[in-house]
């Protein structure tokens, strides 16, 4: 089982930006592309955010 910690104000703002609630997420690791591997608090689903385009 991984083990996530809470997002910090950067990462919920872009979990909001991807349409998730950040309250039940945790960030699993965040990859120097920019990705964020993410944990579901209750399912334990393993979803990956895209990097943002800039």
């Amino acid at each position: 089982m991984r083990h996530g910690k809470k997002p910090t104000r950067k990462q919920k703002i872009r979990l909001g930006q991807a349409g998730l609630s950040p309250e039940n997420w945790l960030v699993v690791r965040e990859a120097p592309t920019g990705e964020l591997v993410i944990l579901h608090k209750h399912t334990d689903r393993i979803r990956v955010v895209p990097a943002i385009g800039g």
